[in-house]
């Protein structure tokens, strides 16, 4: 089955995007109607986060969402198979400049849970060479897959999880920028509870503690994908200023509020069939 769908994404891959994204969008709503437990866990997400909503709106981003998702699964083969002419052409760099003036200097990229992230990362590599940390896939053959895909360009190194981040660190001294995403929950192992949207989330403290030992400089980047299969957007924003800070409970703060504002610019976006909530204080029930 596996062969098969990457055999089914290595022919949609020469589609145009317009058509790419319309099988997206109708692959995601089937999704949205199939996957019951994922379409449980973004509801829930979306009722912890936007209490403000009414169930209807909620439900209508939640669609949204899987419309989106299901076109950022399908538009991986791009990633996977199209030539670097034309991700170039699909996927555009906008604030070059800042990830520039830190060249020379220790950087980590704050990269949140955008569907865009993996086109972000494969334009980057198109310019440059950086290091990252990825989590081993279930499905042996799909992992294979994505590992190919994610090192298609120059000489991008790929960590797993089990080999911590003290390779990242090197690697950031060597002159590699460190493409980080630290906004999923990984169980309480170095995390505090920091609020997300008003919501007590454990938070991995790797930003500022990364940060600290190797006298890195933060810089975020938001791939946002575009309406109608327009394509995408590799944002990159000022490095930040005066972080680390006070406290390593502090940078985490503003690290997840930084976040949400991202979030709240791009709902629909965001990667909400993850269990963000899952870790919960001691005595209090998960929400899922």
């Amino acid at each position: 089955m596996t062969r098969l769908a990457l055999a089914l994404m290595w022919l949609l891959h020469w589609l145009p995007l317009t058509w790419l994204a319309k099988l997206g969008c109708g692959f995601g709503m089937a999704l949205y109607w199939l996957a019951g437990e994922r379409r449980h866990v973004t509801l829930t997400n979306l009722r912890l986060c936007f209490p403000e909503l009414g169930d209807k709106q909620r439900t209508v981003l939640a669609q949204k969402h899987f419309a989106a998702f299901g076109r950022s699964f399908l538009e991986r083969g791009l990633l996977w198979w199209a030539s670097p002419k034309r991700l170039r052409r699909i996927v555009r760099i906008e604030g070059r400049e800042h990830l520039d003036s830190a060249s020379g200097k220790p950087t980590i990229l704050l990269v949140p849970h955008f569907i865009g992230l993996d086109m972000g990362w494969t334009r980057l590599t198109l310019e440059l060479d950086m290091v990252s940390i990825y989590a081993n896939q279930k499905n042996l053959l799909f992992n294979a897959a994505l590992l190919r895909g994610r090192t298609r360009f120059g000489a991008s190194t790929l960590l797993s999880r089990q080999e911590g981040t003290r390779p990242a660190i090197r690697w950031m001294r060597a002159g590699r920028p460190f493409y980080y995403l630290p906004d999923m929950d990984y169980g309480q192992r170095d995390t505090i509870f920091v609020p997300f949207f008003g919501v007590p989330a454990a938070t991995i403290t790797g930003l500022s503690r990364l940060a600290r030992l190797a006298g890195a400089i933060v810089v975020p980047v938001i791939t946002r994908m575009l309406p109608n299969g327009e394509g995408y957007v590799v944002n990159i924003g000022p490095p930040w200023s005066e972080f680390p800070g006070d406290s390593v409970e502090t940078d985490t703060r503003r690290m997840n509020a930084f976040i949400e504002t991202e979030v709240r610019r791009l709902p629909e976006q965001y990667f909400w069939l993850h269990k963000r909530f899952k870790t919960r204080p001691p005595n209090e029930e998960s929400p899922y």
